[in-house]
């Protein structure tokens, strides 16, 4: 066994370790910022901040914190229409028992939504959605309200665990989510299935997964932090949006971790100096 004498070693073997074990690049939002933008999709018009506590007590609440809500991942068949497995039989994701605010109140208080606008759901490490004037004020019951939740009031029985009540605790939060009625549903399960958004989504907008597989848990963005309103719709990057886009908004955000090339050269350093105060003690 290797006895270790010095504080030196031990401060950095505590440096390899965070090396192998970096931080996360995302975490639950307390708050998030709704703007409208103009036509030109830079100028913002209108601004506003919500915690969601104001959220919950300004605005109508959607779900009851015990019904579960699904979406449905990709279904893996070389048939087309096995893809969009019409009857709702495979890969459901469920999301918990959320509460949460509808996006349609949410762009409301920057001066709503006309046809031809788009409203953009941004994560804080910039993955983002987008969808249409309808789609939010006039959805079908098969979609239900699209949402940004901020509470869960039960786990979910199987896959991802998505914590329970408000965040922190609810560490997936704030999520968006569509709250879809069970019509397409055999089994009465609360479910926005491939073939929903087959039915209900623009074409430009039917999320597929790796560019392939229909897939409507691509729309379930976690740590929601803005809300933003194009007029005209959004016409920008659909990548991650980029730093230097963010920073008109003066915001911030945790540092990326590590990329696994640079973990080995960190860790044979570390090892040259343990090694060389070691001969140095010796």
């Amino acid at each position: 066994m290797i006895e270790i004498k010095n504080h030196r070693y031990i401060f950095l073997l505590l440096l390899v370790g965070l090396c192998l074990f970096p931080g996360a690049s995302a975490a639950p939002t307390m708050e998030l910022v709704v703007s409208q933008y103009a036509t030109d999709g830079v100028t913002i018009l209108n601004t506003t901040s919500v915690t969601f506590q104001w959220m919950e007590e300004h605005l109508p609440v959607q779900g009851d914190g015990v019904i579960h809500y699904y979406h449905q991942g990709p279904v893996f068949v070389e048939s087309k229409e096995g893809q969009w497995d019409r009857n709702e039989t495979a890969n459901f994701k469920d999301m918990g028992a959320v509460r949460g605010t509808a996006l349609r109140d949410l762009c409301d208080l920057v001066g709503g939504m006309v046809p031809g606008d788009e409203v953009m759901v941004k994560a804080m490490d910039g993955y983002h959605v987008e969808f249409p004037y309808e789609n939010i004020y006039y959805p079908k019951s098969r979609q239900g309200n699209i949402s940004v939740c901020w509470f869960n009031g039960e786990e979910a029985a199987i896959g991802e665990r998505q914590g329970t009540g408000y965040p922190p605790s609810y560490h997936v939060g704030m999520r968006l989510l569509f709250l879809a009625d069970t019509s397409t549903n055999s089994e009465g399960k609360h479910v926005f299935g491939n073939w929903d958004m087959h039915e209900v989504m623009p074409p430009e907008r039917i999320h597929l997964f790796d560019n392939l597989y229909p897939s409507t848990s691509g729309y379930t963005v976690k740590w929601v932090d803005e809300v933003r309103v194009y007029r005209g719709g959004y016409h920008g990057s659909f990548d991650n949006l980029p730093k230097s886009y963010e920073s008109k908004m003066n915001e911030t955000y945790p540092p990326p971790p590590t990329k696994g090339p640079m973990i080995l050269p960190t860790i044979l350093a570390a090892c040259g100096a343990v090694f060389l105060l070691q001969r140095k003690s010796s």
